[in-house]
């Protein structure tokens, strides 16, 4: 294996680990104060690290570029975090927990297809398949949970609104890769989160500062946002970013299905919930699904993105 495809691997392991730990970290933070609370808090601290990795010269950044149309990175952040986040919590409350299960494990397919058209790439019918059977496994470990809540159209509606962002995202993470670094578009869409979800956190604390830091005071609130701050947004989002700097949306998207086997394996190991033989024989069909996309992508596969999103000023 080369050394690059090495380290591309450890990048989505790594992110997709830490995303899979981010419900335990999301539910005890949740008990504290509500989703627009945290969300704002974890965009803010997280804008805060990237400025530091800025003003200590870790990392640098420069947006006066040619080409460099700020428009489009400033569209992927409001893809996601901000329209998905929002889409997600409107489908949870209004629907099942199969359903909205469902919707999500759909993502990975939805921008697969999303693909051929905008960014040209042509996955190979055993990707498909191998995708398919991945996503079948989620489908699976979410058939085994107790199906809670409703289903209205707005939970539909807000599920259907949270897998187009998500798709969106990933076409333009990709499409953006030859004209922004990694770390330029990480630091742009944090931003959004930040700027987005702000001002919806002080609406609902009545702009009473002393209710929007209150919960920074509680431990059981404050560590968990620090991991979701810094472990899921700024690290997982920037390996993100990496991937689909030299990866199809085919064989980076198909790895967010880790996410649901980690959250499985987390949930049985630290709460106590339960695991069947079943569960881990969907987990295992999650991971044959993912293993089988990167075996069967094209052997002559470009390792940058010959179609990028036009991002002249002059279009």
């Amino acid at each position: 294996m080369k050394k690059k495809e090495i380290t591309l691997f450890l990048a989505a392991v790594i992110s997709h680990v830490f995303w899979g730990f981010s419900f335990l970290a999301t539910k005890s933070a949740l008990g504290v104060a509500d989703m627009y609370l945290l969300l704002s808090h974890r965009f803010l601290i997280a804008f805060a690290v990237m400025n530091l990795l800025l003003l200590f010269r870790v990392v640098k950044i420069d947006f006066r570029g040619k080409g460099k149309r700020i428009f489009w990175p400033l569209l992927m952040g409001l893809m996601e975090p901000v329209i998905y986040f929002i889409g997600e919590e409107l489908g949870v409350i209004h629907s099942t927990t199969i359903f909205s299960g469902v919707m999500i494990a759909v993502i990975p397919i939805v921008s697969i297809f999303a693909a051929i058209p905008f960014l040209h790439e042509k996955p190979t019918l055993g990707q498909v398949l191998f995708s398919f059977l991945s996503v079948g496994g989620v489908i699976g470990i979410g058939l085994l949970t107790h199906s809670g809540g409703a289903l209205d159209w707005i939970g539909v509606v807000g599920l259907i609104v949270a897998v187009v962002s998500a798709a969106a995202y990933g076409i333009l993470d990709r499409g953006l890769s030859a004209a922004f670094t990694a770390f330029e578009r990480t630091y742009l869409m944090i931003g959004m989160g930040a700027v987005c979800f702000t001002p919806i956190a002080l609406v609902r604390t009545r702009f009473d500062f002393g209710t929007f830091f209150a919960p920074l005071a509680d431990v059981k609130f404050l560590l968990p946002v620090l991991f979701l701050s810094v472990c899921c947004s700024v690290v997982s989002y920037f390996l993100l970013s990496y991937m689909a700097t030299y990866m199809t949306v085919t064989r980076s998207t198909v790895y967010a299905n880790l996410t649901t086997a980690v959250s499985v394996i987390a949930g049985a190991l630290i709460l106590k919930e339960p695991f069947t033989w079943l569960s881990a024989v969907f987990c295992v069909v999650i991971l044959v699904g993912i293993y089988g996309v990167q075996r069967f992508a094209r052997k002559h596969e470009p390792e940058t993105i010959q179609n990028p999103i036009h991002t002249s000023q002059g279009e």
